[in-house]
């Protein structure tokens, strides 16, 4: 490093911004050199993603004052932004599926001949040109609907270069990516840096975050708590500033001691909600007191794999077998009676009712049980307060009150009460749906000891994340989906290389 420090390509000096009933930012100062990585981190409503917003003027500050390259500027919105040549990559990609690449790059600043007709060659080219420059090799007439998600990323990053980014603003880049795939970014990124980009890299992976950063600033309820040189500090120094106490990162448990087979999948098919086939004879055999982790790029069929074991989906062949009882055909609350829980991707849309208690959501789908109702008509209210007093507490969930509208309250503790209520029924499978999605790093490692602590119990549970750490950390045995298939059953202790392979279709199969 030379003896004079990079010039500042970024300062956010002293930025508030309140929301009705929340400081999302709190007198934030922000500072990144140019031409380094800068991460960003901190747990879900820290207020990083609503700073990055107010850079990238999607959302305006009440107070503070940003610098461009050392020059104070106004950034009123997105085009703002851009002409100051910050470029945002959001996590939900903003792209049109039936464009082309070269359509989607070129919206809103097409090349054009003549009385304004679109000029294909000279977009071609001119993506040409940016690709070879920065190594982001795309096919400008490629549909984008028809591109894995990692290429359709790198179409996001050629459309922020196309319009002058010098700034790169990414926001979770590799939620939807295989290890193989944020490997490849990683290199994109590198690559930018030494061409003279800057780029602030948001994310909540924590060893990404140290293979690809020089600088880490960490956030916590609104305010800037530490500031990190990358190559002098380690997850755990992360964690515990983004959270304020010392968190147990890897999952601690004792290797799983399996009982006789209690559920078995045998040559399922299903439709997607398009009525495509989503699901192409799906095997599996799961374990009493095992936990099998379904491994998988999302969109191979995992969510309509759990909606049919869970009785939300009709499947249109095969079997699935609880213990020696068929319930292929049954709806979700024969399923439940059976001894089935389920912890559903979509909690807000599947799991809870938000204008709901917290202690009827507690009991959701077992109102009517002998325990809640008297001759399934009335509520026995005693019963249910008690029993919702108990999960609070052993589950951990905060919550003025049992009576508090479950919409009130955060989206990790929103998750304990499905894990709660679905934990308590004992039942004999378990199926977790990303049963940590969205959740905090504190809350993550409170439901990861619980559905170990269900395993070691006896339960039979089928883990299906799109993270693949969790899938690794978490199963005795992967199970990996591929269009629909399942492709491999690999250890538990797996290695993530051989795992991605996998899952995009590569690598030979275990059984």
């Amino acid at each position: 490093m030379s003896a004079t420090a990079p010039a500042n390509a970024v300062e956010m000096r002293g930025i508030t911004k309140a929301f009705p009933g929340v400081v999302a930012n709190n007198k934030v100062d922000f500072t990144v050199r140019a031409g380094e990585i800068h991460a960003l981190v901190g747990e879900n409503g820290a207020g990083k993603t609503t700073l990055m917003n107010v850079l990238y003027g999607l959302v305006h500050m009440d107070e503070g004052e940003i610098l461009i390259d050392g020059k104070p500027v106004h950034i009123g919105g997105p085009r703002d932004a851009i002409g100051k040549g910050i470029g945002m990559v959001h996590q939900h990609f903003m792209l049109i599926p039936v464009f082309t690449v070269g359509e989607n790059v070129m919206l809103g600043r097409e090349p054009v001949t003549g009385p304004g007709f679109y000029n294909r060659v000279r977009a071609r080219e001119e993506i040409a040109e940016l690709t070879r420059k920065y190594g982001l090799a795309l096919d400008p007439d490629a549909r984008m609907a028809d591109l894995p998600v990692g290429l359709q990323q790198r179409a996001e990053i050629v459309k922020v270069l196309y319009r002058g980014a010098n700034i790169l603003i990414l926001d979770e880049p590799t939620g939807v990516l295989t290890p193989q795939e944020s490997k490849e970014l990683f290199g994109v990124l590198r690559d930018l840096v030494k061409t003279g980009k800057t780029i602030i890299f948001i994310s909540h992976k924590l060893r990404e975050v140290l293979e690809i950063s020089d600088r880490i600033t960490v956030m916590r309820r609104g305010n800037v708590v530490g500031h990190l040189v990358t190559k002098d500090t380690n997850e755990q120094e992360i964690a515990t500033q983004m959270v304020g106490r010392a968190v147990l990162l890897r999952v601690d448990k004792k290797p799983a001691k399996p009982g006789p087979v209690t559920f078995k999948v045998e040559d399922l098919t299903a439709s997607s909600d398009r009525g495509v086939p989503a699901l192409k004879g799906v095997s599996f055999e799961l374990r009493q007191g095992e936990i099998l982790g379904i491994a998988g790029v999302e969109g191979n069929g995992q969510s309509e794999l759990v909606e049919v074991l869970a009785g939300t989906r009709r499947a249109t062949g095969g079997r699935v077998l609880l213990g020696d009882k068929n319930v292929t055909t049954f709806d979700a609350r024969t399923e439940r009676d059976a001894g089935i829980a389920f912890i559903p991707e979509d909690r807000r849309g599947a799991g809870l009712v938000l204008s709901y208690s917290v202690a009827d959501n507690l009991i959701l789908g077992r109102q009517r049980t002998p325990a809640f109702a008297w001759r399934e008509l009335v509520l026995r209210l005693v019963a249910i307060r008690d029993w919702a007093r108990r999960l609070v507490k052993e589950f951990d969930i905060r919550t003025p009150s049992i009576e508090t509208a479950a919409r009130n309250l955060s989206g990790g503790n929103q998750q304990k009460i499905i894990v709660a209520r679905e934990m308590a029924s004992r039942p004999r499978v378990l199926l977790a749906a990303q049963p940590t999605r969205g959740v905090d790093i504190g809350a993550i490692e409170f439901i990861h000891r619980r559905i170990v602590a269900e395993r070691d119990e006896g339960t039979a549970i089928l883990l299906v994340s799109a993270e693949l750490d969790e899938v690794r950390s978490l199963s005795d045995r992967i199970a990996v989906i591929y269009e629909g298939k399942i492709v491999s059953i690999e250890p538990g202790d797996a290695p993530e290389e051989r795992l991605g392979l996998l899952m995009t279709g590569g690598g030979s199969a275990r059984g």
